[in-house]
C-alpha cells in the first residue's frame, strides 16, 4: 500500500523551498500519495492568496487551513497557532498521512506539529538545528525538533546540533538546502525577460530588499530598524529596488506600510510585491547586485548567485553563513558603508568565487532516499545521551 506524504506549507517563501520536495513526491507516485496542506499567508488575501502558486504549479491542494488572521499583535498570533492546533487535528484526522512533512520554524508550522503530537502521527522536519537568535522562531524551530522524527538538516553543524540535543544519530539526515534544488533545476528569466514581467528597468545598481520582524524586539525597536534601512535607502538615490513585503509576523502591516509609502514617494526606482514567486524570486536573485535586508534567503540562496548580502540585525544570528554576507547593526552608517562595500567592484568579484556552505541543490533527491528505505514505526522515539 502506497504510503501518505502530507506536505504543509504556511507561506510563499516555505513553498518556494518545499516545491523540489513536493515534485520528487509527485514523481514516485507509484511508491506515495502526495497530500499537500496550505494553512497561514497562503489564504490571505493581502499577502496575495499564494496559496494560487501552488496550484498553478500543478498541484492540488488536499486541505486549506485558514487561522483568521486577525491582526498582527502577540495576542493575534498566539490565536492564530491555537485556531491552527484545532483545525489541523481535524485535517489530519481525515487525511491519515503515514508522514508530514514540516519545513523550519514559523508560528503556522508550529500549530501543525502539535497536532502531529496529539494526533500520534509522524513529523519529518526540515531545516532543524540552525539558530536565529533575533527571532522567535528559533525556539519554534527547537520545539519542532524534540516533537519530530526524522530530521533532514542542511550543513552538518546544524545535524550535529540536532543530535546535541538529544535526537537518535540514525534519524538525522544532512541533505543540504532544499532552496538550492531550485536554483540548479530552474530555468531562470533573463533579464530583458524579467523586466517585462516586472515592468522594472534594471539599471547600473539594483538591489532586492526583503525585511522581516526581527520578533524578539520590541515593536518600536523593530520599526526603528526598518526606517533607519529606508533613510538609507534614500540617500542612495541612484539605487533602484525591489521590495518583497513582509511575511505574516508581528507588527507586518506597519512594515509593509511603509513600504508602500516609500514606494510612492519613489516611483521612479522602487516596485513591491507581495510575492514573487519561485521563478521571479530566483531571478531576480540572478540580475541584482545585491540583497539588503534580514531574510533567510540572504544567508541560504543568494550567496549561490555570487552576489552580496547586506544582512541587518540579529534576526538570523547563529546561521552558517558564506564569506559573502556583510553582517551589520541597525544602525544608519553601518547599513551605508555595508551597501557602499556591497557595490565594491573587489568585494563583487571575490563573491563570484566564494563556496555556498548549504550543499549542491540534492536535497529532495536525497530526503526521498532515505524516506524509500525508512520503517514506519510510529512516533514514539527515545533520548540520545551524548558523551560529556
Amino acid at each position: 500500500m502506497k504510503k501518505k506524504l502530507c506536505v504543509v506549507t504556511g507561506s510563499r517563501a516555505d513553498w518556494g523551498l518545499l516545491f523540489p520536495l513536493v515534485s520528487e513526491i509527485a514523481r514516485n507516485k507509484n511508491q506515495f500519495a502526495l497530500q499537500i496542506i496550505a494553512t497561514g499567508g497562503h489564504l490571505c488575501e493581502k499577502f496575495g492568496f499564494t496559496y494560487k502558486e501552488i496550484e498553478s504549479d500543478g498541484f492540488k491542494i488536499s486541505k486549506k487551513i485558514d487561522l483568521e488572521f486577525l491582526g498582527d499583535s502577540k495576542e493575534a498570533l498566539a490565536g492564530a497557532v491555537s485556531m491552527g492546533i484545532k483545525k489541523h487535528a481535524l485535517a489530519l484526522k481525515t487525511l491519515r498521512p503515514d508522514l508530514v512533512f514540516l519545513l523550519g520554524d514559523r508560528f503556522e508550522i508550529f500549530s501543525a506539529v502539535i497536532a502531529c503530537l496529539f494526533s500520534g502521527v509522524s513529523v519529518a522536519h526540515i531545516h532543524g538545528g540552525e539558530l536565529t537568535e533575533g527571532s522567535l522562531d528559533d525556539k519554534i524551530r527547537h520545539c519542532i525538533t524534540k516533537i519530530a522524527t526524522l530530521h533532514f538538516t542542511s550543513t552538518e553543524n546544524y545535524r550535529n546540533r540536532v543530535i546535541q540535543m538529544g535526537e537518535d544519530p540514525n534519524t538525522v539526515f544532512n541533505v543540504g538546502a532544499l532552496g538550492l534544488d531550485n536554483i540548479r533545476n530552474t530555468k531562470l528569466l533573463d533579464k530583458l525577460e524579467l523586466e517585462n514581467v516586472l515592468k522594472f528597468k534594471f539599471i547600473k545598481r539594483n538591489i532586492l530588499v526583503t525585511f522581516n520582524s526581527p520578533t524578539t524586539e520590541s515593536k518600536e525597536n523593530i520599526i526603528n530598524q526598518f526606517k533607519v534601512l529606508l533613510k538609507v535607502l534614500s540617500f542612495y538615490k541612484d539605487v533602484k529596488i525591489i521590495f518583497t513585503k513582509s511575511n505574516p509576523d508581528l507588527y507586518v502591516s506597519t512594515i509593509n506600510n511603509l513600504i508602500v509609502d516609500f514606494a510612492k514617494k519613489n516611483p521612479d526606482r522602487c516596485v513591491v510585491f507581495s510575492s514573487l514567486g519561485r521563478l521571479r524570486y530566483l531571478s531576480v536573485l540572478n540580475c541584482v547586485d545585491a540583497v539588503v535586508g534580514n531574510s533567510s534567503s540572504g544567508i541560504i540562496e543568494a550567496p549561490s548567485f555570487g552576489i552580496p548580502t547586506v544582512n541587518i540585525g540579529d534576526r538570523q544570528k547563529g546561521r552558517v553563513r558564506a564569506v559573502s554576507v556583510i553582517d551589520v547593526a541597525p544602525e544608519y552608517q553601518a547599513i551605508k558603508k555595508a551597501i557602499f562595500q556591497a557595490f565594491s567592484l573587489s568585494f563583487r568579484s571575490y563573491c563570484k568565487k566564494i563556496e555556498n556552505p548549504y550543499g549542491l541543490g540534492d536535497a529532495a533527491k536525497r530526503i526521498l532516499k532515505v524516506i524509500k528505505a525508512y520503517k514506519f514505526k510510529g512516533t514514539k522515539k527515545r533520548f540520545y545521551d551524548i558523551k560529556i
